[in-house]
């Protein structure tokens, strides 16, 4: 089995042509926050199912229904989402998570300390100062997860 998940933080209200045709065949869309608008969540919904977490500026009525963190398991393997990497609220080694997504900064980021991997897919709403737009996808199966970072052209 085999599976694949389009990951996006950092939309800030902006739904790129790109990011949709980047996401069009994947499995499952986890979004890590500052989202900006419910028609982004919706439009993204109409291609798989959609992971998503409040960001420190999704504001108003829409974004009572969106957690603070979330945790998603696929193929075996537990992913733990959340806005911003400092507000971690538990150990990853202890709760058996191997991979923790997370946006906030708009840095593209992956890493991998003490057997769990870090996964930052970097901003792919509006660009800001000199970063690059970015996403990332992770193909998971039920021996492994493989993580890219994406750069659009835009």
């Amino acid at each position: 089995m085999l599976s694949k998940i389009g990951i996006l933080s950092d939309t800030h209200g902006l739904l790129r042509p790109e990011v949709v045709s980047t996401v069009s065949d994947c499995d499952i869309i986890i979004h890590a926050g500052d989202v900006g608008d419910l028609s982004i969540l919706e439009e993204l919904r109409r291609i798989a199912p959609v992971h998503a977490v409040q960001g420190n500026t999704d504001k108003g009525k829409w974004t009572e229904a969106l957690p603070l963190t979330t945790g998603i398991e696929i193929h075996g393997h537990f992913i733990y989402i959340l806005h911003d990497i400092e507000h971690l609220d538990l150990d990853p080694a202890a709760a058996k998570v191997e991979m923790i997504i997370f946006g906030h900064s708009h840095k593209p980021e992956f890493k991998e300390k003490d057997s769990v991997f870090y996964l930052n897919p970097g901003s792919a709403g509006p660009r800001r100062y000199s970063l690059p737009v970015t996403m990332a996808r992770v193909i998971v199966n039920a021996e492994e997860l493989i993580p890219e970072i994406i750069t659009l052209n835009v």
